[in-house]
């Protein structure tokens, strides 16, 4: 796969909530014409409340406002919001309707779970921050651990020609959305950074991020960084993983530390011993949830986006990810992983791992065998 990699971009990196609802919010406030949102999940909190106030004044003063919701991942916690939203006229629809977890339809887990904003065609986000108190979870904790990236230039076009086709696909209102003017996308220079958009769905792109990924694994040469909250890959990702460090090449895994989700937590273990085996070092983040799906390759690739590295998102999942090939915007986020690594994270010591007791070996392996049989239960079938 060749990625479309767009010069003249300027992307600024946000590290979780606290940038990036402020960030959000001042680009909604400022927008004229029209905006886009998507998001996995959109809650009835303080934060959803804040950005859908904002979203709500931008209709009223005559924007154009599409938000579109998952209908899973947003279950229960989309209803407050919802109405304000659409008391102001804003046009929400919702992606793929909560079915039961018992029904028998093999595409229910085909999600949304990409987070994207564009506003005017003039400015867009991409990242894996839901519209949620990231302040929200278990204990009060520090904030859940995440990023987003604010882009100018010339890749908003490719942004803004995906959440257009999807809001047509779901909305089955072809002839007025083509009907409506749309703001012009400038292609002028904003910055000086090369990067891409790339998305995974279950049409001509089911495997573009994880391919997007190997492609770069297998070039790297001295460092990989990979942080994802999700971590169970598939065969060839995990190769790809242990050629790199069997090369020497210096491969970090960040992984998630806390029990978020019970089976996929002990299920994922079950994968550690062969990487650490081939050398790669893991490290488990338990300062906050970490919730980011990043990488950084030789700080000169970096990617940023909604993907985690398992099957629900490398196979069923609508997914997005900005791809960045500058040593800068690479640099930053390398900077960041590392600060976690030392500040917040516990280092997963070989000899230590493998004098784990029988109990524990049982639990992992019981996981990985159930998780196994899900994947093959839902993996496949249908398209959404």
């Amino acid at each position: 796969m060749t990625l479309e990699f767009v010069e003249g971009n300027k992307l600024e990196l946000l590290t979780n909530g606290g940038a990036y609802f402020p960030a959000l919010r001042q680009e909604i406030n400022a927008a004229r014409s029209e905006i886009y949102l998507e998001t996995y999940i959109y809650a009835d909190d303080k934060t959803g409340v804040a950005i859908a106030v904002a979203l709500a004044q931008a209709a009223r003063r005559g924007v154009r406002v599409h938000v579109l919701v998952d209908g899973f991942g947003s279950k229960d916690m989309f209803t407050k919001t919802r109405k304000l939203l659409l008391d102001a006229g804003v046009q929400v629809l919702i992606f793929g309707p909560h079915t039961s977890p018992l029904t028998l339809r093999r595409n229910r887990l085909r999600r949304l779970h990409r987070k994207l904003a564009v506003m005017d065609a003039r400015v867009a986000f991409v990242g894996g921050i839901n519209i949620i108190d990231d302040m929200h979870t278990p204990h009060h904790t520090p904030p859940r651990y995440d990023y987003a990236v604010r882009i100018e230039g010339p890749l908003i076009a490719q942004i803004l020609q995906q959440v257009e086709r999807l809001w047509r696909r779901v909305s089955w209102v072809r002839l007025r959305r083509s009907l409506e003017r749309h703001p012009a996308v400038s292609a002028a220079p904003a910055g000086k950074q090369r990067a891409a958009l790339v998305v995974r769905d279950n049409f001509r792109h089911r495997s573009d991020i994880e391919d997007a990924y190997l492609e770069e694994i297998e070039q790297a040469r001295e460092e990989i960084i990979l942080a994802n909250a999700y971590f169970f890959p598939g065969a060839r990702f995990r190769h790809a993983l242990r050629r790199a460090a069997e090369r020497k090449v210096r491969v970090m895994l960040l992984l998630q530390g806390r029990i978020e989700y019970a089976l996929l937590h002990y299920a994922s273990r079950a994968l550690y011993g062969p990487l650490l085996d081939a050398g790669v070092e893991i490290y488990e983040y338990h300062k906050s949830f970490l919730h980011c799906k990043v990488a950084v390759i030789d700080r000169r690739w970096a990617t940023v986006g909604s993907s985690n590295i398992d099957p629900f998102s490398l196979m069923l999942a609508r997914e997005a990810n900005v791809v960045v090939y500058d040593a800068e915007f690479s640099q930053k986020l390398h900077q960041s992983l590392v600060n976690h690594m030392k500040d917040g994270a516990k280092v997963v010591a070989k000899k230590v791992w493998g004098r784990k007791p029988l109990w524990l070996r049982l639990l992992i392996w019981s996981a990985y065998g159930c998780a196994r049989l899900l994947m093959g239960v839902a993996g496949y079938g249908g398209r959404q």
